[in-house]
């Protein structure tokens, strides 16, 4: 029997609903019975016929922040629609930077904790979440006792996204409180980060590289490969670490999780750490000169040899395709 009513943190880019908030919504329409947004930006009426095709009845605006860092607004905002009245069983919250600030803020304002690194929910009577631990390799279940709305940051990728054809959500104004010097912080600059091709997170594709490629001016390989792929080239936490790509890169717990179609897992020995970022992948194939490395065990094609004669194959053979 599902839950009475969910909130979704709902982030909005540019294009529209960004892709973990349409998997939340659609998670929420599977757990609850009335599923209702908060969102904030210049715009946010524009967005309402995408977040009600994905299940939103009701969107609480919290308007346009100007130039205001979101998380003291927004939890603002939040924690008086609870205090009047209109609290959710749960909200769920996306696993990003900003969502992840709002939901310490909002933890405090109502005295309420909030279990992280959520990656699955069932109903038995109650909401209960699953979180992996020790880099994935077990999975712990967690639920909220005592009263007020349970606060779920969750990962990526955990969820498809599936639209449910409902009506434009309706908006609803969600004024925020005085904050104080709370909300004086500003957004001075943005840096977006120059790249070609899909993002990580979103590509069909990923092309990953790891230790094994033995030098940062290898990296080029996976770069060259994942263009010819029309995908996107991805890293271990090694190589990450060692500075030879951007943080950006990163696949993993601690980086980006993604679920492409397709996969490629070259000079990477599968650390528990790495697969928790990939094992949801549709086909997996893994290059290593060790044929006893891990990430063997989730491979569906594994290829046993050197990545600096493999990849370089592989490139000549998709060009000559023309």
């Amino acid at each position: 029997m599902p839950i009475d009513k969910v909130w979704v943190l709902a982030e909005v880019a540019e294009s529209g609903p960004t892709p973990v908030t349409l998997e939340l919504l659609t998670e929420a329409r599977t757990v609850a019975s009335t599923v209702e947004a908060l969102a904030w930006g210049p715009d946010t009426a524009s967005f309402a016929g995408t977040l009600g095709e994905y299940g939103a009845a009701r969107v609480y605006d919290v308007g346009d922040l100007g130039g205001a860092l979101p998380g003291a607004p927004v939890a603002g905002a939040i924690a008086e629609l609870v205090k009047g009245g209109n609290a959710p069983d749960a909200l769920f919250v996306p696993a990003t930077y900003d969502g992840r600030d709002v939901a310490g803020r909002l933890s405090v304002k109502l005295d309420r904790p909030v279990l992280t690194n959520v990656t699955d929910l069932a109903v038995d009577g109650d909401l209960s979440s699953k979180h992996p631990v020790f880099g994935g390799s077990h999975l712990v279940t967690a639920r909220f006792a005592g009263e007020g709305p349970g606060i779920f940051v969750i990962r990526a990728k955990s969820f498809a996204a599936e639209p449910g054809g409902g009506a434009a959500a309706e908006v609803v104004p969600a004024p925020t409180p005085d904050l104080g010097a709370t909300g004086g912080a500003r957004i001075v600059d943005r840096h977006v980060e120059q790249r070609s091709g899909p993002k990580l997170d979103e590509a069909a594709v990923v092309v990953s590289g790891g230790r094994g490629l033995g030098a940062a001016e290898h990296y080029a390989l996976i770069e060259e490969l994942a263009g010819l792929l029309h995908g996107a080239a991805g890293a271990s936490r090694a190589i990450v670490d060692a500075g030879w790509v951007p943080y950006s890169h990163q696949v993993g717990q601690t980086g980006k999780t993604v679920k492409p179609t397709v996969y490629v897992a070259a000079g990477i020995s599968g650390a528990t750490q790495h697969l928790v970022g990939m094992k949801g992948s549709k086909n997996i194939v893994a290059i290593n000169k060790d044929q006893d490395a891990p990430i063997f065990s989730v491979a569906d094609l594994g290829i046993v040899g050197d990545v600096h004669k493999v990849l370089p194959a592989l490139i000549e053979a998709l060009k000559s395709r023309g």
